[in-house]
């Protein structure tokens, strides 16, 4: 495992060197959400009984943010070292496809939860936010991080310009975070759009963080882990395959 610490040691450089824009950046985007949405419906939505909306807020922001820097983080990395040619350093040294792949969505990983921590961090300022579950928040943290730095792997050894990289997260991640109950209860939603939203994996992420805080949800804690553990597996599988294969790496 020599060759997976090294590998992880410079992928957590990578993005620890440039902190204020890789993890401080990303905080004082969510203040921002949070400042604007907290100011316009504070007074005017309540999803849980007794939570107010900007409690009820801050998991979601701190879990949107954990998954969009875990993607950002190793399709970043991946696409960088294919466009400058470093790549080679990577693929000749004997390392294994797992060693390869953990290597990138633990350091993703790290780097999502280190934003999500910043966004919650921001709770001491403004309300009181009660962590009832904190294993089970935790474990939508950890497995979410995984998937997002999965499919992040996945962006990255398809794309082949940056172009292809930014329409990814642009039409498919940034949707589908927005889209995942981050700012509202899908029950507050018509019947039919409660039924698209069963169909993102996003929510069940949100949901399922969001339950480690308040112990409510919108679906059972343990379906939406199944949910999340499933689509983790089936993307790791994913990429340990295209890994495996050389696709667009090799060539």
């Amino acid at each position: 495992m020599t060759g997976f610490r090294t590998l992880l040691y410079k992928e957590l450089l990578r993005f620890w060197k440039v902190a204020f824009q890789t993890i401080g950046a990303p905080i004082l985007t969510a203040l921002l959400y949070l400042l604007v949405f907290s100011h316009v419906l504070e007074d005017r939505v309540q999803v849980y009984p007794g939570v107010p909306y900007t409690a009820f807020l801050i998991p979601g922001l701190a879990m949107m943010s954990l998954l969009q820097n875990a993607f950002a983080n190793s399709s970043s990395s991946l696409i960088q070292s294919k466009i400058t040619g470093n790549i080679i350093f990577i693929l000749l040294p004997p390392l294994s496809h797992g060693e390869f792949y953990w290597a990138y969505v633990v350091a993703a990983v790290v780097r999502g939860l280190a934003v999500g921590f910043g966004v919650y961090c921001i709770n001491f300022v403004t309300v009181a936010l009660p962590v009832l579950h904190p294993l089970w928040a935790l474990a939508f943290a950890l497995f979410g991080g995984a998937i997002l730095g999965s499919m992040g792997l996945i962006a990255g050894i398809w794309a082949e310009k940056f172009d292809q990289l930014a329409g990814f997260q642009n039409f498919v991640i940034v949707p589908l975070t927005f889209l995942s109950g981050v700012f509202y209860s899908i029950h507050s939603l018509p019947p039919f759009w409660q039924a698209v939203s069963h169909l993102n994996p996003f929510f069940y992420m949100i949901d399922g963080f969001r339950f480690g805080f308040f112990g409510e949800s919108d679906v059972a804690p343990v379906v939406s882990l199944g949910v999340v553990v499933a689509c983790f597996a089936a993307l790791s599988l994913v990429a340990l395959q295209m890994i495996r294969s050389g696709y667009k790496l090799r060539h």
